[in-house]
Formats: C-alpha cells, sequence, structure tokens
C-alpha cells in the first residue's frame, strides 16, 4: 500500500493514546545489536523530555518497534518523521553508514477505552516473548 494510501483518514490529536509501529528498511535485524536499540530508546525518552510524547510502554525488537505514546504535542507524522529522522542520523553515523535505515511509513491505531490501553500495553511488553526473545514479561 502506498504512503499516500496509508495517510487517507488519518487523523491525530494531542492529548491522545496511539500504539505506533515501524519497521526497518528491508527487516533488516538492526536491533539485535543492543547500542542500536538504545539509540531507539534513547530517542523515545527525548521525545518525551522535548514535550513532544508520553511513552506509556515500547518494545525494540530486531528489525521494528511498537511504541504506546500519548501525543503531547504536533501531529502523528511530524512525530515519526523526527523520531525516524533523529534515530537513523544517529544509528547510520554510529554504523559508518548513510541512506535510508526505516520503511517509508508506519502504522498507527487510536486507543479509545482503558480495556484498549491494557490490552495494547500487554501486547507491546509480551512481544519479546511471543517472538521468543524472552521467556516472561520484564526480562
Amino acid at each position: 500500500m502506498n504512503r499516500a494510501r496509508l495517510r487517507l483518514g488519518r487523523h491525530s490529536q494531542s492529548g491522545q493514546s496511539y500504539i505506533l509501529t515501524t519497521i526497518t528498511l528491508g527487516r533488516r535485524r538492526c536491533f539485535d545489536d543492543a547500542a542500536v536499540a538504545q539509540v531507539v530508546m534513547d530517542v523515545i525518552r527525548r521525545m518525551d523530555d522535548e514535550g513532544l510524547t508520553y511513552a506509556l510502554a515500547y518494545v525494540v525488537m530486531p528489525d521494528h518497534i511498537h511504541w504506546l505514546a500519548e501525543l503531547r504535542a504536533f501531529s502523528l507524522d511530524y512525530v515519526m518523521q523526527r523520531f525516524k529522522s533523529s534515530s537513523a542520523l544517529r544509528i547510520n553515523r554510529m554504523l559508518g553508514r548513510s541512506g535510508r535505515f526505516w520503511q517509508s511509513s508506519y502504522h498507527d491505531h487510536a486507543i479509545r477505552s482503558c480495556e484498549s490501553l491494557f490490552r495494547h500495553a500487554m501486547y507491546v511488553m509480551g512481544n519479546p516473548v511471543r517472538a521468543s526473545l524472552a521467556s516472561c514479561l520484564g526480562e
């Protein structure tokens, strides 16, 4: 599906929580390297510190991330562009590479109830267990 079609109907609202998923270009397993994964976590924390988001939960998987966040400022498109750009620049510099790091699009879903928030938080935290990367939550 092309990027423009993915944006159809996308609406972002400050104060709204979203589950966001984005994938590395070609599903490269870049985050098997803990230092590379740390860059992503640092960028998420920095976005919180800058008042753009409030991270409720996130997980860095080998080739993608899931990020449950409350949007605090600007639009989802802006936040994701800023996240992807900042993390890609830092990771490429660290690895001595250049060019695209992330696939061009991302998936988002607005959280509309406490039950949905709980279900998505459990999904994010349980992802490493389901992928056999951990044996229990929090590992």
